[in-house]
């Protein structure tokens, strides 16, 4: 078995309580997908996924191996933890040869937080590439072993609806992936696969880190009608209703989740 903090592409196995599903038919309704899912708002997400009955997740990862194995320990579920960054082919053949999935979920985001005139093409290349194109490679080698009734969910921000500072080449690629997320509705909707959004509000994670601004951004909590900003869970449980039967109508539409807080000009 290839250790975690393998080359690339290469994924490891952890299993849990869950144990392994039996064979294809039977993943394809417990095995779950989530890109970005050791961390932060990705792991919220794991968790709430496997609380609401998968019995196997597979994480997509960067490079945090610490925090990969440390997210699995977490999950009361087999888990296959798949290291690289997720706009590779390797990387997204990867992820596709563990399903088939009953939700797939796009939530892993980097990008360069810089004023639009400081920006290079191959920051913008990088960003919208693991934010937007990984989606549609990865619903083009996922949706295939998708059965009817399963959901893609897409995370995004505010950014993609409103100018936010440094955000160029984020906001850009967010609205980019909601875009996507309306065409794979449509075309998806005679498989009996669902497609939405999530956008998140202000999260407190280390995501937050890498924003100049960051404090800033903190002190969105001040006019958010709320009265707080939001959680990781808030976002996972969003996510949860969207793959759930109750969702079974609303397609390629972007949940906001911010607590009030774009409502106010």
């Amino acid at each position: 078995m290839e250790p975690a903090g393998a080359a690339e592409g290469g994924s490891v196995s952890r299993p849990g309580a869950g144990g392994s599903a039996a064979d294809a038919s039977s993943r394809a309704r417990s095995s779950v997908l989530v890109t970005g899912g050791t961390r932060g708002i990705g792991l919220a997400i794991a968790k709430r996924l496997v609380a609401d009955g998968a019995t196997r997740a597979v994480l997509g990862y960067m490079r945090n191996d610490a925090a990969a194995e440390a997210a699995a320990a977490e999950l009361d579920a087999e888990v296959v933890l798949v290291r690289g960054e997720v706009s590779k082919p390797a990387v997204v053949a990867e992820l596709a040869s563990h399903g088939p999935y009953a939700v797939v979920v796009h939530n892993a985001a980097t990008g360069v937080i810089r004023p639009a005139l400081e920006t290079e093409d191959r920051h913008w290349d990088w960003t919208l590439n693991a934010n937007a194109r990984a989606l549609l490679a990865l619903a083009r080698v996922c949706a295939p072993e998708m059965r009817e009734g399963s959901s893609i969910v897409a995370i995004s921000s505010l950014g993609s609806q409103r100018v936010l500072d440094n955000y160029v080449l984020v906001g850009t690629s967010k609205a980019a992936l909601e875009s996507v997320v309306r065409y794979l509705a449509v075309e998806l909707a005679p498989r009996g696969i669902r497609a939405n959004a999530v956008s998140a509000g202000v999260v407190e994670t280390g995501a937050l880190d890498h924003f100049p601004n960051r404090e800033e951004m903190l002190r969105s909590v001040e006019r958010t009608p709320a009265g707080r900003l939001v959680e990781p869970d808030d976002v996972a449980a969003a996510v949860s209703f969207l793959c759930s039967r109750d969702a079974a109508m609303i397609r390629g539409q972007t949940l906001v989740v911010d607590g009030g807080f774009s409502l106010l000009a």
